[in-house]
């Protein structure tokens, strides 16, 4: 697709123009937040204890709890995507369990390509496996919504490979959520808002609070937030010809449920230090998360699958299945560090960390019972679990060089555990219950897997202008083998106002436990047909009989390099570049329609019902190029001030190779690739290349004005059967604003509007692809379709 965009050019435009403009007013003496921000020592991508924002070799970013809550979301991954133009998080509907828990991509590369830390630690995954039609197809990543906005004191992102640091999926990046972990303060907080159209209320009571004991020895921080949110619904008219059959209820009729789920959520979290010694300290920390999620499957009209005569007992007027997800998030991270007389700083600690989904469908029905069905069902368990031990050795040594060497070394051991468990027997039996069935007996897994891990690095100010680092790992997995890593480093700084930073880096990704191992058979629509689509793990018989092969891990080689300018006090600005190229890039295959042969072979293997199948697959290798610029300034006036920031994103990832169709597609005649084109499409296009994010905040003793704008760029989305029949949705512009009086130093009341002008996507303009006009906006829109938000807070802090 042509684009016409110089994406450095932009960059550069986007980046200095707004702090631009407002250089050339009237400055006062004053610090601004920015200056704090930059002089903000880091824990990520770095061993050196004392490196500041300024000073990384790599980009960074960091974002304050007030940028996190400068909107009035309730999610971590929402409020991130508005302050990050490198991340983006759509809002997909009647994806299964994708709509409740929904995955966030770093520098458009997948959801699990990016490493998630909890106070420097490695957070565990969700144990979903996003399989649907969404931007995340065929990952499992961390449900980063699981944490609370109210327990987080920052959150550091990596904007490059860090495989070599960290070992597996930090190849986008890493997000390193920082904990409260201070003993004294705390802050209330109360937020309602609804959108616009009159649903989709969101209620949420938040607040944390520290303390100390032991005479000051001993800090506890604790935190949580209380939320609940009705479902939203964006569903059209049925516009096609067939009415009150299949998925389809008469014309003109809007029966779909499409737009955010139904959703309560608690969630709590505990941080905790104690010095036992001068030298010696202990540390802890606890989350925990539960959700109850509800999202809903597509309509089935009173005549559906030919059941009118049971259906006009039980749903006369048809229905909508319900999809029930329990979501039980825990973790617990527990360690010892200390210092010793001859120099050395060593850590270590025991980290634990679990996903348990259960699944149920309700208003629902299983066709092979009759009338005798249940209408609720329990469909069976996930659960992800990861143990790790670490251990970290650092010491500063003296070569004789301007500024000490820091060595660092350690070890890690990770275990890991993946489970499907089946659900009851009416969930499954037959037809299976409707909209979402059991997993079977045959589906159960318990899958485990472990890897040992070593590394060594160094990284020294090797002169008053020139620091470098050099880092490698290497990992021995017990399912697929070992891989090595490695990273070089480096920062010039020409004067103190200008610096130039590189960075050199390969890395990998291990397959997923779940992408191995998950099979299930669900419904879904497929160029308008309702269809039983099976999934199967590349070890299964089926998958063997249908061409995969075992899975191995992706390799990356990554290259970066930036410009950092700080030309004159409170002005910022950072310019970085970068490719990664990924081989062996794990997706899951497009959906293939079965025929007769393939239909005698799967039903000789268990499988009548279904239709159409996917598998995972090594299936392409791919490179993405692409800009971030970073800005900010801030202008102190009399009683006042104005911060101001800039920040824009480009990038581009090419499918350079992809896998060929196996020969047995050919001996059962099926004609459609293994890789098709929505999914070549869905890798390079079905996100926007680029994204611009312009806000200022006016702040007085009483008074605090915010107003961002964000640019989304268009995306394309591909059909897979022809080009026909492929649409590209226009850029967008949404308006985000609030205003917030104090009426003393500890209240703050805030009134806001989320998406101030009401802006939606583009309409899907293809009625076959909009399912004859019932669900007429895209999944894949980076802002969602449900329109203004406005809401109220009401915080106190102390």
């Amino acid at each position: 697709m042509n684009r016409s965009i110089n994406p450095l050019s932009a960059a550069v435009v986007i980046a200095l123009g707004l702090p631009g403009l407002a250089f050339q007013a009237q400055a006062q003496q004053g610090e601004s937040p920015a200056s704090h921000t930059l002089d903000t020592v880091i824990v990520t991508g770095t061993r050196v204890t004392d490196r500041t924002v300024a000073e990384s070799q790599s980009a960074i970013d960091i974002i304050t709890p007030e940028a996190l809550q400068s909107t009035g979301t309730t999610e971590l991954a929402t409020a991130l995507s508005r302050a990050l133009p490198s991340l983006n998080f759509p809002r997909p509907a009647l994806t299964d369990g994708t709509s409740g828990i929904r995955p966030a991509q770093l520098r458009g590369l997948s959801p699990d390509q990016v490493l998630v830390l909890v106070n420097g630690k490695r957070r565990h995954t969700s144990a979903m496996i996003n399989v649907n039609g969404s931007i995340g197809r065929g990952s499992a990543a961390v449900d980063i919504n699981a944490i609370p906005i109210a327990a987080i004191e920052r959150v550091e992102v990596l904007r490059d490979g860090a495989s070599a640091q960290y070992g597996s999926d930090a190849i986008a990046g890493v997000v390193n959520i920082v904990l409260k972990g201070s003993g004294e303060g705390g802050s209330l907080a109360a937020d309602y808002g609804q959108y616009s159209a009159g649903d989709g209320a969101k209620v949420q009571l938040s607040g944390d609070t520290g303390v100390s004991f032991a005479d000051g020895r001993g800090k506890l921080h604790l935190a949580g937030q209380v939320s609940q949110q009705d479902e939203s619904n964006r569903a059209g008219p049925y516009q096609g010809t067939t009415p009150n059959t299949g998925n389809f209820p008469a014309i003109g009729e809007t029966t779909f449920i499409v737009g955010d789920p139904r959703v309560d959520a608690s969630a709590a979290s505990a941080n905790l230090g104690f010095a036992f010694s001068d030298n010696v300290s202990g540390y802890a920390n606890a989350l925990l998360s539960n959700r109850d999620i509800t999202s809903f499957a597509f309509y089935r009209s009173p005549n559906h699958s030919g059941q009118g005569a049971l259906l006009a007992q039980v749903y006369p007027d048809g229905y909508v299945p319900q999809i029930n997800q329990y979501s039980k998030d825990r973790s617990l991270v527990a360690g010892v560090k200390g210092n010793t007389d001859s120099g050395w700083s060593w850590d270590v600690s025991l980290n634990h960390g679990e996903n348990t989904l259960d699944f149920h469908t309700r208003n629902s029905i299983n066709y092979s019972l009759g009338v005798n069905s249940p209408t609720s069902f329990y469909d069976g368990t996930l659960k992800y679990q990861q143990d790790i031990f670490n251990a970290d050795l650092t010491k500063s040594l003296d070569w004789g060089l301007a500024y000490p060497v820091t060595l660092s070394f350690g070890g890690e051991y990770r275990r890991e555990k993946w489970e499907q468990a089946a659900g009851q027997l009416e969930s499954y039996t037959g037809s299976g219950a409707q909209g979402f069935g059991g997993f079977t007996p045959i589906n159960e897994v318990n899958a485990d897997r472990h890897n040992y891990a070593v590394y060594a690095g160094l990284e020294a100010d090797l002169t008053d202008k020139f620091s470098a680092g050099l880092t490698g790992r290497y990992e021995d997995y017990s399912d697929f083998g070992d891989k090595f890593s490695g990273k070089l480093s480096a920062r010039y700084a020409f004067t103190d106002k200008v610096a130039l930073r590189a960075t050199a880096s390969s890395g990998f990704r291990a397959p997923s436990l779940a992408q191995q191992s998950y099979q299930a058979v669900t419904s879904t629509i497929i160029n308008g047909v309702f269809v039983e689509r099976g999934t199967f793990p590349t070890t299964s018989t089926a998958a063997q009989a249908l061409g995969a092969s075992p899975l191995k891990a992706e390799s990356s080689t990554s290259y970066s390099v930036g410009l950092v300018l700080q030309p004159v006090d409170r002005l910022y600005l950072t310019v970085d570049a970068y490719q990664i190229d990924i081989d062996d890039r794990i997706v899951l295959s497009t959906n293939i329609t079965t025929n007769a042969a393939a239909n005698g072979l799967l039903a000789g293997l268990g499988l009548p019902q279904v239709t159409a199948f996917s598998y995972f697959t090594n299936g392409m290798d791919t490179r993405t190029r692409g800009v971030d610029a970073v800005s900010s300034y801030t202008l102190p006036l009399a009683a006042s001030s104005l911060e101001l920031t800039a920040a824009y994103s480009y990038n581009e990832t090419e499918v350079k190779t992809f896998l060929a169709s196996p020969a047995v597609f050919d001996s059962l005649g099926i004609t459609q690739s293994l890789i098709g084109r929505d999914e070549i499409g869905r890798i390079q296009d079905s996100y926007p290349r680029d994204k611009a994010i312009l806000s200022g905040t006016w702040r007085s003793d009483r008074w605090e004005l915010g107003l961002s704008a964000t640019r989304y760029g268009s995306f394309t989305v591909r059909n897979s059967a022809t080009a026909a029949r492929d649409q590209t949705y226009d850029a967008k512009w949404v308006l985000d604003a609030s205003a917030s009086f104090k009426p003393s130093e500890r209240w703050k009341l805030t009134l806001g509007a989320d998406n101030l002008l009401d802006t939606y996507p583009e309409r899907t303009a293809d009625l076959q692809n909009s399912t004859w006009g019932m669900l007429p906006y895209s999944n894949y829109s980076p802002f969602g379709f449900n329109g203004a938000y406005v809401y109220a807070r009401a915080a106190y802090r102390w």
